[in-house]
């Protein structure tokens, strides 16, 4: 079995003793909770690594682009906020990456192999975080509007079958509520300041859009052949798809980027009151796969400053070790 590039033990077949699995599916079918000492099925313990890991590292990446306006924040207030929301995201990921270390032990893997995975590039973190924060109001954009998509996302695997990144997600959702809202108070600062800070703010909305779409990912398998919505469903992991979630996100922030009246760059943007759904323009679903394998516009440069960190913190990891 691979996970992640990496050759692992396969766990022993269990999941052809068909007792075992209906009992499986009956607890989850019944709303209880699999815990980590639980037996599941290998697809379920896979789907899961795959996942909580790859939410747990974009947790630390995603604190990266936002790390960077900290010495540029334009006072001291801001430089405070922005700093307790990169600490708040490395603390989200740490508490993930614990979650996903319980899943692994089968397979004689933990968190060590998982930063491995991700410097050696079989570990993909997410596409917005690959973007470049080119100005203060990207900072803004990034807590309120991915931020915000955030939420939806992980709002949606609030009942979660699995009941440790359930109680995960409870904490880190209550906690992502207070970015989005640091977020909305510099974008409604810029709103509300002069003609230039508006120009700028108009801009990021712009050249965030593309990959504000492609955070929820394809609408089907067939888009990008990478999408796992139907095994992720079948095991109560999530409730909504892919879809469903953009629709929410667009219900949601189309609205409020009209009432600041600024626009969002697709002329094809409407609500079709008929079928009850945002019409709009697909992002290039192609540029998405090369952004996700790490041939973004700073990919590089924040798999390399975490590299950086890693090796220069390892005298750390042996001394606890």
């Amino acid at each position: 079995m691979y996970i992640y590039g990496g050759t692992v033990a396969s766990e022993e077949n269990s999941i052809e003793n068909q007792q075992k699995y209906n009992e499986f599916m009956a607890k989850i079918e019944a709303d209880e909770k699999i815990e980590a000492d639980d037996w599941m099925p290998e697809e379920y313990r896979k789907t899961l690594i795959k996942l909580i890991s790859m939410h747990g590292i974009s947790e630390i990446m995603g604190a990266l682009p936002e790390k960077e306006w900290v010495p540029k924040a334009p006072t001291l207030k801001r430089k405070l906020g922005i700093m307790a929301k990169v600490q708040d995201e490395m603390g989200h990921g740490q508490l993930l990456l614990r979650v996903t270390e319980d899943l692994m032990k089968p397979y004689g893997r933990n968190r060590v192999h998982l930063m491995e995975d991700l410097l050696k590039g079989d570990l993909k973190f997410h596409n917005v975080f690959h973007m470049p924060t080119k100005t203060w109001a990207d900072a803004g954009v990034v807590g309120w509007l991915v931020d915000g998509a955030a939420i939806i996302s992980q709002t949606n695997m609030l009942d979660a079958s699995y009941g440790p990144y359930q109680r995960a997600l409870k904490r880190i959702c209550q906690e992502e509520v207070f970015h989005a809202q640091h977020g909305e108070s510099i974008i409604m600062s810029l709103a509300e300041g002069t003609k230039e800070q508006r120009e700028i703010l108009q801009d990021s909305i712009n050249r965030w859009w593309s990959s504000l779409l492609m955070f929820f990912g394809p609408a089907s398998a067939s888009t990008t052949g990478t999408s796992k919505q139907e095994v992720t469903t079948k095991y109560r992991i999530r409730k909504s798809s892919n879809e469903e979630l953009r629709q929410a996100f667009l219900d949601k922030y189309l609205p409020r980027i009209f009432s600041l009246d600024f626009s969002v760059p697709d002329e094809t943007v409407h609500y079709d009151k008929d079928k009850e759904i945002w019409v709009y323009q697909q992002p290039d679903w192609n540029e998405f796969k090369k952004i996700i394998s790490n041939n973004g516009p700073r990919s590089q440069q924040r798999l390399r400053l975490r590299e950086v960190a890693y090796t220069n913190n390892r005298w750390v990891r042996e001394a606890l070790a």
